[in-house]
């Protein structure tokens, strides 16, 4: 895999300027940086000019603290848990709260320590409800919280009637309260000014998937040719005989599989490319191989790529039926990281 952290930077850069002016453009970095790994891509984040960082769970923040130091802010989606006090202190996180038992854990085990807080407006995943958030709301503002977030469930549809029902309602639960508020990750960006508001947290679109369309492409993933072998009309490939040759083919098997994030389910829609000349895989993904058709190829290739400019990580998503989050995040730990650029 070779990431190229300048596409990341200039993703990033998209991203800021398309935000308002007045508006700061964080990063979101969870999941180790979206399976390219968190460390080269948050140094490279950092000296482009992010300051604030988004992670899942304190034990990703710690990882970003380690990597960068004590001059960035890293927010925690998951909020005060039970067991991260420690880590939240000393690496002085700032958790997003997500329900008033949190709230108390976290003034009762931290007090004047930073906090944020996470509404619910609709997509029922995590935050405080409406009424829980109206019903602490004086008492939360007074320990002075230092963002109160939402996250939108349609942003990547543009025209879903779902967006302007959640600006109204956190315009509505948070109009006044003098501290930052976010809303708009990167499909929220796209939608426009009006939600925007102080904070953006882009994340998907910083590592070149959709909805941010004119993404520059980060991920090239070349998988390297193990095996060729001649086969003959009626022969078939991999598990269960699901290809048959109906003439003599050169089948070239490659290292990869399954258990490295290229799903089994793929297959029959996939390609693989030699230059700018698709090769269609042949036969079930395997574990750790797949076969693919080079017979109208010149020469044997080395390798062959699955990702790149020839095909992004949403095309590979739409042939597993699934999106280029479940794609970058699945590639393997065993798959070699080659960094460029930063």
């Amino acid at each position: 895999m070779t990431v190229d952290l300048d596409a990341l930077v200039s993703n990033w850069r998209s991203l800021d300027s398309a935000s308002s002016d007045t508006t700061e453009t964080g990063a979101v970095v969870k999941a180790n940086g979206y399976g390219l790994g968190v460390q080269p891509v948050v140094r490279a984040l950092a000296k482009a000019g992010v300051k604030r960082f988004f992670v899942a769970a304190a034990e990703e923040g710690a990882a970003v603290r380690e990597t960068l130091g004590p001059n960035v802010e890293i927010n925690v989606f998951s909020g005060h848990m039970r067991g991260d006090t420690d880590m939240i202190g000393d690496l002085n996180l700032i958790p997003m709260i997500n329900s008033t038992d949190q709230l108390l854990r976290h003034v009762e085990a931290l007090p004047g320590h930073g906090f944020g807080i996470q509404l619910d407006t609709g997509m029922n995943r995590l935050g405080l409800e409406p009424e829980e958030w109206l019903s602490i709301r004086d008492f939360a503002l007074d320990l002075d919280p230092t963002l109160i977030m939402s996250h939108l469930a349609c942003a990547d549809e543009p025209d879903h009637p779902m967006n302007l029902h959640q600006l109204a309602l956190f315009t509505d639960l948070t109009e006044g309260v003098g501290v930052p508020r976010s809303l708009a990750a990167t499909g929220g960006i796209l939608l426009g000014p009006e939600f925007h508001f102080d904070v953006t947290r882009p994340g998907v679109g910083l590592y070149g998937g959709l909805p941010f369309a004119e993404a520059s492409p980060v991920v090239r993933l070349d998988l390297p040719v193990i095996q060729v072998r001649e086969i003959a009309a009626g022969e078939t490939v991999g598990y269960g005989n699901t290809w048959t040759a109906d003439e003599p083919a050169v089948i070239a098997t490659v290292a990869a599989g399954y258990a490295d994030g290229i799903h089994r389910i793929m297959g029959p829609k996939t390609v693989l490319f030699s230059g700018d000349t698709p090769c269609p895989v042949r036969g079930r993904i395997s574990m750790d191989m797949i076969g693919v058709e080079i017979t109208h190829l010149d020469e044997v290739p080395q390798g062959l790529t699955i990702l790149g400019p020839q095909q992004g990580v949403d095309v590979l998503a739409d042939n597993a039926g699934t999106i280029g989050y479940e794609i970058l995040t699945s590639l393997g730990g065993r798959t070699a990281r080659r960094y460029k650029g930063g």
